[in-house]
């Protein structure tokens, strides 16, 4: 008879891979996900905290490296003429422009969702 032991639910190894269920530093195949990469949709967020009541729009999720990130945050300063810079991962456009950021982020192939209140 088969045992019905198995393993539910752990937080030991952190993320698994969904095609071999190991961990992702031991994934046995090919496919496994870039953990740094998301889920592929870019979100746009709305901040204004720690700001003095300014807004700010956070562009989240992009899944490029340094140089492309760099190359795209320049592209999207210059042609809405605002300031903005890069913060890890992620891209910082002052001012609240969330629905001209996505018209063009769309343009450029990225799938978008605006959120933030």
């Amino acid at each position: 008879m088969k045992s019905k032991k198995r393993l539910v639910y752990s937080t030991n190894t952190g993320r698994h891979c969904p095609d071999c269920s190991q961990p992702l530093d031991t994934c046995l195949c090919d496919k496994a996900p870039d953990p740094d990469r998301g889920d592929g949709i870019v979100r746009l967020l709305r901040e204004s905290k720690g700001r003095r009541g300014k807004p700010v729009t956070l562009i989240k999720g992009l899944g490029l490296d340094g140089p492309a990130l760099k190359s795209l945050c320049k592209a999207l300063k210059s042609k809405f003429g605002v300031g903005g810079t890069c913060v890890a991962d992620d891209i910082l456009i002052q001012g609240d422009i969330r629905e001209r950021l996505a018209e063009e982020l769309r343009s450029r192939g990225f799938t978008v969702k605006i959120s933030g209140g």
